[in-house]
């Protein structure tokens, strides 16, 4: 798997961009607050303060004129410590009616002069009085003190009941103040927004960078054909929806390549088997071809030698004849063990099943070789036990005969026919002291044209399609049947199932 750079993931990248989106904003503010927050703050500040100004204004014509002088200087003094201003009243003359007393010190005496100061000014300019009186409206301004190099905000509210003017003042000092507090406030903002940051790349890292590892690696072992990997994302979001789709595509693909390895091995095999039926086809025709020419050859050469009279002897008639007659039963012979296992594999063969004797079957067909044995000076051991079975006597008594032919072949000096009684099936065993099979053909030679000797010599016979006929039998009968080497030559078997057991399968 590709090591993804530090550079390129995700957490990095969602913190660049959280990160950049937080300074833009931060930077925004600041710009915000340094362009536009102390003009706000004053339009603000000045509204309160007229606001104030007519508040005081109204309950000054309904209340103040009432009271003597020392409440009206008590409520006065409230007021101003409520709205942070002070108040100044001068008569329809511009003389200075009212001011709040204050100490006798030298900040407080500083404060009422540059009050008389804007008072100056107002008296200074009768137009603005005589303006303020005809329009009845209230005006509020910053005024600038160039004798004491300060500011105040300043709301004059004309009383057109008293002819009187109103004047609340109030120090621009707390605005410019509050716009320093501010850009000192949005440098600790931004250090705690970085490390706001750093928290939040924490979390995406936990919520996505690490469960989108884990996708990957998984994807990554599937890239490489390897299944075992899953996702352990236990989440009900996007992320352990691909989650939970990855151990789903890697289970069905899992099963599908586990499909296509089974599909291909069969075909494999298929491949294999059909390679070696060619194999035997090409062997069965060469087999078929040897043993047919062969006699075909004598037949056609003992005939003509009979009808062009070479034959002299009565004696030598009846050899020639003899000849044809024994290469036609092979021929017949050959051409019936071809029509049996033809039959026997077109799975529409019916066997003709009876209750039969199989050792006094065994013993029937070990009679009719018995002078064949004394002839050849062959030693047999027979043991013969009698087990009643369900099976077709000719088809059986054909198994037999198979088996004896086939020791006949490759005996040497003894033939054992055995039987073995076991609790359900009976076994049938016939061993010769021949050569043994090599280890790789005992499965080879039930199939059909299979030969051991290559050479096909005319001496051993046979066309190699007895065990064919053998096995095909004795599976009909649901029986079992095989080849093993023994110590001193080769067992050929069959098994049979005893009559009770037949009857129970057929239950």
């Amino acid at each position: 798997m590709k090591k993804i750079n530090i550079k390129n993931s995700i957490t990095a990248k969602l913190f660049l961009i959280t990160l950049s989106f937080f300074t833009v904003f931060i930077v925004f503010i600041l710009l915000f607050e340094s362009i536009f927050f102390q003009k706000i703050y004053e339009n603000k500040r000045k509204d309160n303060l007229n606001k104030a100004a007519i508040n005081f204004k109204n309950y000054y014509n309904n209340e103040l004129n009432k009271m003597n002088s020392n409440d009206i200087a008590d409520y006065m003094k409230e007021f101003e410590e409520k709205n942070d201003c002070t108040i100044a009243i001068l008569n329809s003359y511009g003389n200075l009616k009212y001011l709040t007393s204050r100490d006798n010190d030298e900040s407080n005496s500083t404060d009422i002069n540059r009050i008389k100061e804007i008072m100056y000014k107002w008296v200074s300019d009768p137009g603005s009085f005589i303006d303020m009186k005809r329009t009845g409206k209230s005006k509020t301004y910053v005024f600038e003190s160039k004798v004491y190099n300060m500011k105040n905000i300043v709301s004059v509210v004309p009383d057109t009941t008293t002819n009187e003017y109103i004047f609340a003042i109030s120090s621009f000092t707390p605005i410019t103040e509050a716009s320093d507090v501010m850009k000192g406030i949005f440098i600790y903002v931004f250090i705690g927004g970085i490390i706001l940051v750093l928290i939040m790349a924490f979390i995406y890292s936990n919520m996505i960078t690490k469960p989108l590892v884990k996708i990957n690696k998984a994807a990554s072992k599937m890239a490489n054909l390897d299944f075992d990997e899953k996702c352990s994302i236990n989440r009900e979001d996007e992320i352990g929806s691909i989650g939970r789709s990855l151990n789903f595509l890697s289970n069905n693909l899992n099963n599908a390549l586990n499909s296509l390895k089974n599909a291909n091995e069969k075909l494999k095999k298929d491949i294999e088997k059909e390679k070696a039926l060619e194999k035997m086809r090409k062997e069965f025709i060469a087999g078929v071809s040897h043993e047919l020419k062969t006699p075909v050859g004598l037949i056609e050469g003992y005939a003509e030698g009979l009808k062009d009279n070479i034959v002299t002897s009565e004696e030598d008639r009846e050899y020639y004849l003899n000849v044809i007659i024994d290469e036609a039963l092979n021929m017949g012979n050959l051409i019936s063990d071809m029509l049996d296992l033809s039959q026997l594999e077109s799975g529409n063969f019916k066997l003709s099943k009876v209750v039969i004797d199989i050792g006094d079957l065994v013993w029937k067909c070990y009679q009719k070789y018995c002078t064949i044995f004394n002839e050849r000076g062959i030693e047999l051991d027979i043991n013969i036990i009698n087990v009643n079975v369900i099976a077709d006597k000719y088809r059986i008594e054909q198994v037999l005969n198979n088996y004896i032919n086939n020791a006949l072949k490759y005996v040497k000096n003894k033939i054992t026919i055995n039987m073995i009684e076991k609790e359900e099936e009976v076994v049938v065993q016939i061993i010769n002291d021949g050569e043994k099979i090599c280890e790789d053909e005992l499965d080879k030679i039930w199939d059909k044209f299979y030969k051991i000797d290559k050479s096909r010599n005319r001496k051993a016979g046979g066309t190699g399609l007895g065990l064919s006929i053998v096995k095909n039998i004795i599976e009909l009968h649901g029986g079992k049947c095989g080849a093993a080497n023994t110590e001193n030559g080769v067992e050929f078997y069959f098994t049979l199932n005893k009559v009770q057991q037949y009857k129970n399968i057929a239950k």
